[in-house]
């Protein structure tokens, strides 16, 4: 694995407009290449907005979104219909707005599908062993103000699971309590790793998953790599480094 690359950007617009361009071109490569690609999306305020700049950019680019499988690297183990969902963020701000595959859109079972959370990361992790080509293309993940990311907190036994695709999640510091999260192993198996952060509020725990020397049990962040990893930062959320 690489070593991270930094991307600052003026502002969270300019940040959005560059990493919509590189995903659509990004994903636009692989269809070239005649694969259907894995692209995991996030949840939050910025993800929403790129969700909105990629459904407005749609009808000019070349991607042909039927051929793009989605996944997401966390979910909240709330009702189908919880304005808490990260996939119900991500259908109201694009998916509903391109013609995807219903069949290549997999989302995390929901509260009022199945038990336990327990039970949806298994079913999750069963939809990625036999959907997924083994590899995301490009997974997007946000950071928190104390370095989490997906729903990976410091100091949560969730950090600890190996051999897994995917955990549930309890006791969460960040509500709602109950959460699936893809594993470090599942999160690494990427082309790419991109975070994107922007805000103030961000700028200490990205110094802290960008800084030479600590640890994962204090930033998850930093137990993320792919192939390629990238941190596409506003001038705000860089302004510690």
């Amino acid at each position: 694995m690489s070593a991270a690359e930094v991307r600052r950007h003026d502002d969270a617009d300019v940040l959005v407009g560059d990493v919509a361009s590189a995903l659509l071109e990004r994903i636009e490569a692989a269809q070239a290449r005649g694969e259907t690609p894995d692209i995991g999306l996030t949840g939050g305020s910025i993800a929403e907005e790129l969700h909105r700049e990629l459904a407005r950019r749609a009808p000019d680019s070349s991607v042909d979104w039927s051929r793009v499988a989605f996944w997401w690297g966390d979910e909240r183990f709330v009702a189908a219909d919880s304005p808490d969902r990260n996939a119900g963020q991500a259908r109201e701000s694009l998916l509903d707005h391109v013609a995807v595959d219903p069949a290549r859109v997999h989302e995390v079972p929901a509260s009022d599908q199945v038990a336990a959370a327990e039970e949806a990361a298994e079913a999750y992790a069963a939809a990625l062993r036999e959907h997924g080509s083994g590899t995301f293309e490009v997974l997007m993940l946000g950071i928190g103000p104390d370095g989490h990311c997906a729903s990976m907190f410091p100091g949560h036994p969730a950090l600890d699971v190996r051999d897994a695709v995917a955990v549930a999640v309890h006791d969460s510091p960040k509500p709602p309590p109950d959460r699936v999260s893809l594993t470090f192993e599942a999160m690494n198996r990427s082309r790419a790793v991109w975070f994107i952060a922007s805000g103030e509020g961000k700028a200490e725990a990205v110094a802290r998953a960008l800084a030479p020397e600590g640890t994962v049990a204090e930033t998850p962040a930093r137990g993320v790599r792919g192939a390629e990893t990238v941190w596409w930062l506003d001038e705000a959320a860089a302004s510690a480094l």
